[in-house]
């Protein structure tokens, strides 16, 4: 057993740690009500590992980084997928979710995620990293800033999901044939 935290990409066997991760999340978020996932959506829709300490491959939409404590206690995560710069003409990541369990706080491992999804932009060539962040989540946005992050004041987050989303997708297809391939 090592004396220092780990960072691998989780395992399709991490699924249930993953959920208890996003659960806890959203229960800090006050959103418990709103979260959806499953281990069964999540293992459908997520990239995994096929083994500890190896990459990423396979099916699937985002990838998670998780941190374990010495003892091999998974502590927190970074999920993430990637996106692309045009002006960069470059891919990136996009960090959706970082989260230390409140008992694994104040350790760096907040640090060492971030620390390891930059490595990640790196080794794929890409530009940047990029994340939200709740307005009123003030000690979230202190580490960030703390970290370098730049508070991006000209740009604005905007979501269709729900019935937005259907009129949106139901609107493409009355004014143009929209070719989209299947799974």
């Amino acid at each position: 057993m090592s004396n220092q935290p780990t960072i691998s990409h989780a395992t399709r066997e991490d699924t249930p740690h993953i959920l208890s991760l996003i659960r806890a999340l959203a229960d800090y978020e006050k959103a418990l009500s709103s979260c959806h996932a499953t281990e069964e959506s999540l293992a459908s829709t997520l990239c995994f590992a096929p083994a500890r300490g190896e990459p990423p491959s396979g099916p699937g939409y985002a990838k998670v980084l998780l941190i374990r404590t010495p003892s091999d206690e998974v502590a927190g995560m970074g999920l993430y997928f990637n996106n692309y710069s045009t002006w960069w003409a470059a891919p990136g990541v996009y960090l959706e979710d970082l989260f230390v369990l409140p008992e694994h706080r104040n350790k760096g491992y907040g640090k060492l995620l971030i620390g390891a999804l930059a490595k990640e932009v790196k080794r794929i060539g890409g530009k940047r990293l990029e994340w939200c962040c709740l307005k009123w989540n003030k000690p979230s946005l202190d580490f960030y800033k703390m970290l370098g992050a730049e508070q991006m004041e000209d740009w604005v987050t905007l979501r269709a999901d729900g019935e937005a989303l259907d009129r949106l997708a139901g609107s493409a297809e009355k004014v143009a044939k929209v070719q989209v391939e299947s799974k």
